[in-house]
């Protein structure tokens, strides 16, 4: 009774509660938005620092390497320090790492900080979620999930125009300064009206599982890194790339044995013995992949092939964030009048499967911008429909404080899906387009009138403009060249939509296997 008395008093209402949650979902934001808003400034940051492009890509992995190490500790380190010391301690932590990113004089001093900065601001991501879960009363916790679903599913979206827009006013250390005032103000939110749940007794130094931390680092992080820079590295036969794969696999092979025999584990794993859990986790991998995978493709298409700045294919994207933002709550509200959870997800897979075979369709080397807003609009309609239904969906028929467990292993999920997503449509995009090339190529004689035709017609345009005719021809056999390559980059981006949307139509009968959970859910019991 004093645990439920206790999780009771954690219930806020009116203009405090109004508190709450703008700072949960500002601190949302500004972690899930970081994520995106350097990829648009990382030639500026090249130029500035003296960096190779590899070296410069550092910036993204060296972030998302700290996100999801301490992404599955948050439950923990929460009960160590208190919630709300935990929390606002990460929100100043990020904050100073943001100037200190801002200041960087060299590109190894950056990374260094941007790791930081994950560390930082992956605490943000499940302890944001647990102060709004828990500031809401058990029969609107659906509508919290949505609230928090705001930050995840924006987030992304509106980095890549706020960067461009930063980038092309200003200059690259203002994406990371913009984040120091709203930091110092979420911190003195949170220090002033969070409360602190009483939480159990501390773990003694003594039973502190360093060896679990230290097997979890060095898994997830070598995973993250493989999964960063694979493709760059042309995977397995780069020594490095073998290596981290080799330390991710016996990292993870010993912090499973080390987590299932300790007395006092870091992460509690038999807590994946619950199959609504099980299966949640890989629908969560699934919605991180979708939405990390879609949100990757479409401004490296309309960039690379379209030749769009970074700002205007960020505005592209705009349209279905206003979607996202407004089914947000009307689905909270769907789920809390008792529609299946199972039902929501199979809709929002089948609605993000025709967002994929639509893009399938219009793509093209001069598609135009016109074409793709009823197709974002889809995908703003099925993210909604996933991400609600599947954080409850996970935690249906969890109890006390496996609940805290199962956000720690969704929101982990949800990163590393994403980070997966990346690294395998970057690969099968690479892999396609040789595929393509070959195809077209291979088609392509000079024997053919058709091909003769169009040679000499471009010859003869560039005669006209003044060139020799054997230049001209030269000139001819490239710019028939550039076509077949641009066409089979196409080709590639219309391949990753439609595998894609086939993966999400696949999916969709395993989601009845889900049984539903026969009570509802007391949301209030995550935070323990």
């Amino acid at each position: 009774m004093a645990q439920s008395f206790s999780q009771d008093s954690l219930v806020e209402y009116g203009s405090r509660r109004v508190i709450i949650t703008i700072t949960a979902i500002i601190c949302t934001l500004l972690e899930i938005i970081d994520t995106t808003i350097v990829n648009v400034a990382l030639n500026d940051m090249r130029g500035n620092l003296g960096a190779t492009l590899t070296e410069v890509a550092w910036v993204i992995t060296a972030y998302a390497i700290g996100n999801v190490i301490i992404i599955p500790m948050t439950s923990w380190l929460s009960t160590q320090f208190g919630r709300r010391n935990y929390f606002a301690a990460s929100i100043m932590i990020f904050t100073v790492c943001s100037f200190l990113c801002g200041n960087a004089n060299g590109i190894w001093e950056l990374v260094l900080f941007r790791f930081l900065q994950g560390i930082g601001g992956g605490a943000l991501l499940a302890t944001s979620q647990t102060i709004i879960t828990e500031a809401y009363p058990p029969e609107k916790r659906n509508m919290a999930q949505a609230i928090y679903g705001l930050g995840v599913i924006v987030g992304p979206t509106l980095g890549p125009p706020l960067g461009g827009y930063i980038v092309e006013n200003f200059s690259w250390p203002y994406i990371f300064y913009i984040n120091i005032p709203i930091g110092v103000i979420a911190t003195l939110l949170t220090l002033q009206f969070v409360r602190n749940p009483n939480y159990g007794t501390k773990s003694h130094i003594d039973d502190i599982d360093w060896l679990g931390i230290f097997l979890l680092a060095a898994s997830v992080g070598s995973l993250q890194y493989v999964l960063e820079k694979g493709q760059d590295d042309d995977w397995f036969s780069n020594k490095f790339i073998i290596l981290f794969t080799v330390i991710a696999f016996l990292g993870a092979f010993f912090f499973i044995w080390r987590e299932l025999t300790f007395r006092n584990p870091i992460v509690n794993l038999r807590v994946l013995k619950n199959g609504n859990l099980r299966i949640g986790t890989g629908l969560t991998f699934l919605l991180g992949f979708g939405l990390y995978g879609s949100t990757f493709i479409i401004p490296v298409y309309t960039q690379s092939t379209l030749g769009w700045t970074a700002f205007q294919s960020g505005m592209l994207m705009v349209p279905a964030a206003i979607t996202t933002a407004f089914l947000m709550p009307i689905t909270g509200i769907i789920l809390s009048k008792g529609v299946p959870q199972q039902f929501l997800v199979s809709m929002g897979m089948l609605v993000f499967a025709c967002f994929c075979f639509w893009g399938y369709f219009i793509l093209t080397n001069s598609t135009p911008e016109e074409n793709f807003f009823w197709m974002l609009v889809t995908r703003g309609v099925g993210l909604p429909l996933l991400f609600i239904p599947i954080t409850s969906l996970s935690l249906s028929t969890l109890k006390g404080p496996e609940i805290g467990q199962g956000v720690a292993f969704t929101g982990m999920m949800r990163q590393v899906g994403g980070s997966f997503g990346v690294a395998l449509i970057t690969t099968f995009m690479a892999r396609q387009n040789m595929f393509h090339r070959s195809t077209l190529v291979s088609k392509l004689s000079v024997d053919d009138p058709a091909v003769s035709a169009r040679v000499q017609a471009i010859q003869h345009g560039f005669i006209a403009k003044g060139m020799q005719p054997d230049v001209a021809l030269h000139s001819a056999y490239k710019a028939l060249d550039y076509t077949v390559t641009a066409q089979a980059n196409v080709l590639s981006y219309m391949d990753v939509f439609y595998y894609l949307g086939l993966l999400f139509l696949i999916c969709i009968p395993f989601v009845l296997f889900v049984k539903r959970s026969k009570q509802k859910m007391d949301m209030s019991e995550a935070m323990h």
